[in-house]
């Protein structure tokens, strides 16, 4: 009679252990889908770069997950919901970050010039705690072997270095600088190019717009190139 017992306690362990293992499979393989999907609605970009925001869901997502899988007793909601809330969360920044500049920048920063025609800019790198090493690591990835090579250098917001070597005779390159940035002048162009906002308010003028009218504006090749709003219109 108690070996009888035993084995019925020992089945139910065993069956009990084997259900826990199939609602962890189940949470798995729930939590994948459902996680796949969330990132779809962030958008792509979410996959491939991401900022300060996207980096700080993602974490809350991971941890989320991984909770709710340890603890197979909780209901499931408890974990759909929070992590409902931070994708919506997402959403509707990356919605306010596209209609303003000034959110998108609050949140995201702006990107940095790391080398400067040739130059480096050691303030900036200080500001960024941007070492040398990481410089030169950078530099090596892209298979840059000086930083002589370098025309301009920026830090972008996601932590990756973009880089524009020198052409051949290490004459100024073609780099366009932008002027303007959603109806914003961008006052560090304007001193790097040595010209004033008076000057650029006034070729707008001869052009027959104004600045409220302009989406992005960049100076290259010592010309300026505008997109105006009724441009993206009628595209």
């Amino acid at each position: 009679l108690i070996n009888k017992k035993l084995i019925n306690i020992s089945i139910r362990l065993i069956i009990r252990d084997i259900m826990k293992l199939f609602v962890a499979v189940f949470r798995t393989l729930f939590f994948y889908f459902f996680i796949m999907l969330s990132y779809r609605l962030m958008g792509k970009r979410e996959i491939g770069q991401l900022g300060v925001i996207d980096l700080i869901v993602s974490i809350l997502i991971a941890e989320l997950v991984a909770i709710s899988i340890e603890n197979i007793d909780d209901p499931i909601i408890l974990t759909v919901a929070p992590i409902s809330v931070l994708v919506l969360i997402e959403i509707i920044f990356a919605f306010l970050s596209i209609k303003s500049r000034s959110f998108r920048n609050l949140l995201d920063g702006k990107p940095s010039i790391i080398i400067n025609k040739g130059v480096l800019n050691y303030k900036e790198m200080i500001k960024q705690r941007y070492s040398l090493d990481d410089l030169l690591l950078s530099l090596r990835q892209n298979n840059i072997k000086s930083i002589e090579d370098v025309e301009y250098a920026f830090l972008e917001t996601n932590g990756k270095l973009s880089i524009f070597k020198y052409n051949f005779f290490k004459t100024e390159g073609t780099y366009p600088l932008a002027l303007i940035v959603d109806g914003i002048i961008q006052s560090k162009t304007l001193k790097e190019i040595k010209h004033s906002k008076y000057w650029l308010l006034n070729y707008l003028d001869k052009q027959g717009t104004n600045l409220n009218n302009v989406f992005y504006a960049f100076y290259k090749n010592k010309k300026i190139y505008l997109i105006k709003y009724t441009d993206l219109k009628s595209v």
